[in-house]
């Protein structure tokens, strides 16, 4: 007798994911469907909220209770959960508590105090809330990683210089980088077996924002000021070049995506990207073909040069003719942002599809 096979619906927008029925929260609930993508019943799926609902309710569980729902073909039913990418079980997470309390969107920290000299601070609030960005009581700032299940993974700390936005490197300065997860064990507030597993800087609005274009960077500083001048495309990190992996990628499938590698990234992006079969992935070649020697020598990324477009200064990039005729409908002090981005992102207008209004 065949099996029946049931597996957790992939995600296809924000249509396929329902209101948990254990505790109410919209959007999050992943149901089982079989083979023609028909749902087993409501109640019959897991809650994305895996640490603070935990609700999980399989085919098997659900016949066995409705033994009367049960066909022949039911009684040989097989649970399939591969077919939805999700991270090996157990997941340890850090509490949504933890999160919540340490982002504080009109608070300042380092970082954010150095970006508001050139980012409209509402911009910029609506910019670090959207992210999740957290602070410190010393003004460090958190960059926690939230999964596409809004689950968070743990949370990069890093010290920033106030006056310059660098960050700090002194190897005699203790806590430069830190992480929460290894703070939390430090205090006994996790377990000393919890294992860490990382995800995408920004990964959590996928979901919220399945239309919009993806921009890949490397730092989580460098998403944050991409967001705020160039809210036309969803801006997520990878926290670091060597932090591009396949696994972390995964979440990207189905989705349109432009690479930004760090100047001195570009060919080891372009290599590892390329090997990647499945993915709409464009390796932008904006910064390898526009840099300067002094830019290569400070090892720029594309917030960088849209920093210098911000303060000022000229950004030599040639502007498409199809990208003219609209010109005119696009805000006269955010032109010239677009105008650095479009030869390479192809950034279309859209009403309605940016993450900030206007």
């Amino acid at each position: 007798m065949a099996e029946h096979t049931y597996h957790l619906q992939r995600y296809t927008g924000v249509a396929s994911r329902y209101t948990c029925p254990k505790c109410g929260r919209k959007r999050c609930f992943t149901l089982y469907v079989d083979e023609n993508d028909q749902p087993l019943h409501e109640s019959v799926g897991k809650c994305d909220h895996s640490s603070s609902c935990q609700y999980h309710y399989t085919p098997r569980q659900y016949f066995l209770d409705h033994p009367d729902k049960a066909s022949p073909r039911d009684s040989h039913i097989r649970e399939d959960t591969t077919s939805l990418a999700l991270p090996p079980k157990p997941l340890c997470t850090i509490p949504d508590e933890i999160v919540e309390r340490s982002c504080r969107p009109n608070v300042h920290s380092h970082l954010t105090a150095y970006l508001s000299t050139f980012i409209d601070p509402l911009v910029l609030e609506m910019v670090v809330e959207a992210y999740k960005v957290g602070v410190t009581r010393s003004r460090d700032t958190i960059f926690f990683q939230i999964d596409a299940y809004g689950r968070c993974r743990t949370g990069k700390i890093m010290k920033y210089n106030p006056d310059t936005g660098h960050r700090v490197k002194d190897a005699n300065c203790p806590g430069r980088i830190d992480w929460v997860h290894s703070a939390m064990k430090r205090a006994r507030q996790l377990p000393e077996d919890w294992q860490l597993s990382q995800c995408l800087f920004g990964e959590h609005l996928l979901m919220q924002h399945p239309n919009m274009p993806v921009a890949l960077v490397e730092s989580e500083k460098t998403a944050i000021i991409c967001a705020a001048l160039v809210p036309e495309a969803l801006w997520l990190a990878t926290g670091g070049k060597s932090q591009l992996s396949e696994s972390r990628l995964s979440v990207l499938h189905g989705r349109r995506v432009t690479a930004f590698p760090d100047i001195d990234a570009y060919e080891e992006w372009q290599r590892k990207l390329s090997s990647l079969t499945g993915y709409n992935i464009t390796v932008s070649n904006l910064l390898e073909k526009n840099a300067s020697v002094e830019d290569r020598e400070a090892q720029i990324d594309i917030a960088d040069w849209l920093i210098r477009w911000k303060q000022g200064r000229e950004i030599p990039v040639p502007i498409p003719k199809s990208i003219l005729a609209v010109l005119d409908r696009i805000p006269a002090d955010q032109r010239d942002a677009f105008l650095a981005l479009v030869s390479d992102f192809d950034l279309v207008p859209v009403m309605g599809s940016s993450m900030h209004p206007p």
